[in-house]
């Protein structure tokens, strides 16, 4: 994956911000909404593409493109920076592969002190029953 490459392909929109603020909302577009096209984008091979999809589905629109809001500062500039980062990072925690799990042996005294235990709650039990006559 090439940060500079996928930066290129994104397109940005400055929308005026809502909630609390005053005149600056109504009249400044600070808000900036970020959208990328995954599944036609040039930069990313077939697999990233895929992988992205698969792990980014619930952020997915039907056609395959990712948005991302900002809305934190009342700088325009700074939310399109702010919303870059925060895409950069979550296409790279989506390309991430984990590793397979190897399943492990269970260990011979773990299964002995289980076996032991069962033992010594089954004599207890024996124990408090009445004996027979």
């Amino acid at each position: 994956m090439e940060a500079e490459k996928i930066i290129t392909e994104l397109t940005f929109k400055a929308v005026r911000s809502s909630g609390a603020g005053g005149q600056n909302v109504n009249k400044v577009s600070s808000k900036v909404v970020l959208s990328f096209d995954v599944l036609n984008s040039q930069s990313l091979s077939e697999e990233e593409k895929t992988l992205i999809s698969e792990k980014l589905k619930t952020k997915l629109t039907l056609d395959g493109i990712l948005i991302l809001n900002c809305d934190e500062d009342r700088s325009q500039l700074k939310n399109k920076e702010i919303v870059t980062k925060r895409f950069l990072k979550l296409i790279q925690n989506a390309l991430v592969i984990p590793k397979k799990r190897k399943p492990t042996k269970i260990p011979r005294s773990v299964i002995e002190k289980r076996i032991k235990e069962k033992r010594t709650t089954s004599e207890t039990k024996q124990n408090r029953k009445k004996p027979d006559v």
